[in-house]
């Protein structure tokens, strides 16, 4: 059985993964935390070049908002696929995934709620 650390290691992986994949194009930083029964993940930097250049443009709140609800489908569209990395990763189901993105500073964040609580070798 991994330790803590190596499987948070390996769901940074995971995501980073179905970033490059599914989405086109994974961030610069990952990190990946297990705390109860939740799965937290903080990605920075997942923006494309023309979604910085949508985001800043004179109605940069349109385009905020145009980049949040387009990576909101995305996320739902791959949903079975984080879902399943998960669950392979944990042998734990996910009850439900919950995310949000700046479309400002680029940043996203993740967190999937579990059946129950992980157990490792170091806790």
């Amino acid at each position: 059985m991994p330790s803590k650390r190596e499987t948070e290691r390996e769901i940074s992986k995971a995501i980073i993964r179905f970033e490059k994949e599914f989405m086109g194009r994974g961030p610069l930083e990952t990190r990946s935390y297990i705390v109860d029964d939740m799965v937290l993940i903080r990605l920075k930097n997942v923006l494309t070049p023309a979604e910085l250049k949508l985001a800043e443009s004179e109605r940069h709140e349109r385009g905020r908002y145009l980049i949040k609800q387009m990576r909101q489908e995305l996320i739902e569209r791959g949903r079975t696929l984080l879902d399943a990395a998960i669950k392979d990763i944990l042998h734990i189901n996910v009850v439900s995934l919950h995310t949000d993105i700046s479309a400002k500073t680029g940043e996203r964040v993740i967190v999937f709620t579990l059946e129950e609580k992980p157990t490792f070798t170091d806790t």
